[in-house]
């Protein structure tokens, strides 16, 4: 039988990585979000923050510009080494255990069943709940938070589009959405880690 794998794509700001740790917790299942950066750096030779820009964002200027990004004579650019070296390692997990994975279009790579039997969660909230969240989680920045948001969310929606040619957040691709802001972080965790 398939590992049970959980997968979390989120807005920016709506608490899905705290969500994902929570219900790693208290499934008692390793939760995948930063490790997978550690593991693509040891694997690419890059650097931890290149890759974390790299791997989930989008160059600026959308998807369209991710197909003029510099390549190399084989067609690649270094951000299609980072998503073949991504798409490996997240089903290397999921053929090796049950656990709950963190962005990264980990929802698309494990969509085939050979690979895991996955639970497929977008967490979203409203723009002011949002916002709120990111300057108490991660301060105040020279940025204003409407910029921020509007900006990760826009350049996770090209690479997520590019890589997987679907639209980021369509809840066709998701078993489940939750509104973090409405539901609160708690009873995300739980609605998830009951469907699990």
């Amino acid at each position: 039988m398939a590992n049970r794998i959980i997968t979390i794509s989120r807005q920016f700001g709506s608490g899905g990585r705290t969500i994902g740790r929570n219900v790693a917790d208290k499934l008692g299942i390793k939760c995948y979000d930063q490790e997978l950066i550690i593991k693509m750096a040891e694997q690419s030779g890059f650097c931890h923050d290149y890759i974390k820009e790299g791997s989930e964002y989008a160059v600026p200027g959308g998807w369209l510009a991710n197909a003029f990004v510099a390549r190399y004579a084989n067609g690649m650019s270094n951000q299609d080494r980072l998503w073949i070296i991504q798409t490996n390692i997240i089903r290397e997990i999921a053929q090796k255990e049950s656990c709950v994975i963190v962005g990264r279009c980990a929802d698309a790579i494990l969509e085939k069943e050979e690979y895991a039997d996955s639970l497929k969660v977008f967490i979203h909230a409203n723009f002011e709940k949002r916002a709120e969240r990111i300057v108490k989680v991660y301060g105040e920045t020279d940025v204003p938070s409407e910029k921020r948001l509007k900006d990760k969310d826009k350049r996770r929606a090209a690479y997520y589009q590019f890589y997987t040619d679907r639209k980021w957040g369509d809840a066709a691709h998701y078993d489940v959405c939750l509104d973090s802001g409405t539901l609160g972080i708690d009873k995300c965790v739980d609605i998830i880690s009951q469907l699990y």
